[in-house]
């Protein structure tokens, strides 16, 4: 690939005034938190707080100082009560949530581990989550923004949440919001090969794709940075994202790619790192940084997260993402 030495802003410039920065929708979970160190077949002691990687991803950028929208369906019941009271306080905008009192509002059990696989347990099938559908949608809503932020856990959580994220996609980019797709793969919400085939569809309605390395694999079919960077970009995508856990992450718009280094950080729990770095990566576009510092900046809000135990506890202040930046918060290093 030829290198293309002017700056490329991430973003398009901004043309109308828009309410909110970024929306994003999907399946928000309370979770519950074995101690940690403590494999959860011997845990007896949880802490309970929230989760969900479009949940993560609102908190995460909200909390760096910009405006963001989160919807999805959840139940009307203490554990939908906790979102919605988590997200208030974090100042997303949640007046699109819909309350499902036909559901449950969706769980998941797992424990935290710094070097070892984490064991998780969901409960959430027919949540209310999962019922998500096109006719929860409010298009207006969905056009008055910059980013809509979009992850293939939606669409495998059903048949119809995949509907509803593919109609999302395609409205938004109508109404020339940039989309932003993380594929975020769980093989434990159903057949493998169905989840591939919706990703590909949303990559296909995608201007950024941010995958993990093996994801993209996985949805291309294809190795190596030059091919994945081509396939993703020959989907339709301006900007190709691979992370690639301690080993960095990379980017492409097929005339210059940029790599980033892992940074050092002493993990606590690697659980919702792909979300944390996304968050960063959607802060700095947003302010219109380069390819190369939104990068950067991913990978410190990334590692920040993995510092603290929970999904959302370490997601970082812009003062404290700057911070460890510049090497004055070490965070175990």
């Amino acid at each position: 690939m030829s290198i293309v030495p002017s700056y490329l802003p991430l973003l398009p410039p901004a043309t109308r005034p828009v309410t909110r920065d970024v929306v994003t929708f999907g399946e928000a979970l309370v979770l519950f938190l074995a101690e940690p160190g403590v494999p959860l077949r011997a845990a007896a002691t949880f802490r309970r707080s929230v989760t969900g990687a479009e949940l993560n991803l609102a908190v995460g950028v909200s909390r760096l100082g910009h405006r963001v929208g989160w919807f999805g369906r959840i139940g009307d019941d203490a554990h939908g009560q906790l979102i919605r009271r988590v997200l208030k306080s974090e100042d997303v905008d949640t007046s699109r949530i819909v309350i499902d009192d036909e559901a449950p509002t969706g769980l998941i059990i797992r424990d935290c581990h710094p070097g070892r696989p984490i064991d998780v347990c969901y409960a959430r099938t027919g949540s209310a989550g999962s019922r998500l559908g096109p006719d929860d949608l409010d298009l207006g809503y969905l056009a008055d923004c910059r980013i809509l932020s979009v992850t293939g856990v939606t669409a495998a959580i059903s048949a119809t949440a995949f509907a509803a994220a593919f109609r999302a996609v395609r409205a938004a980019r109508e109404a020339g919001v940039t989309v932003l797709f993380d594929p975020n793969i769980r093989h434990k919400l159903g057949q493998i090969e169905v989840q591939l085939d919706r990703m590909r569809q949303l990559c296909q309605a995608a201007d950024i794709v941010l995958a993990g390395e093996d994801e993209a694999t996985a949805i291309s079919g294809l190795s190596g940075q030059d091919r994945l960077g081509e396939w993703f970009l020959g989907q339709g995508a301006r900007l190709a994202v691979v992370k690639r856990g301690a080993r960095g992450a990379w980017a492409t718009d097929g005339h210059q790619t940029w790599q980033q280094p892992a940074l050092r950080v002493t993990v606590a729990d690697p659980v919702g790192a792909g979300d944390a770095f996304a968050a960063g990566f959607v802060s700095a576009a947003l302010r219109g940084a380069s390819a190369d510092q939104a990068l950067q900046e991913a990978a410190a809000v990334g590692a920040l997260d993995v510092a603290v135990a929970g999904d959302i506890e370490g997601l970082p202040t812009p003062a404290e993402r700057d911070r460890f930046l510049t090497g004055a918060d070490s965070v175990g290093r």
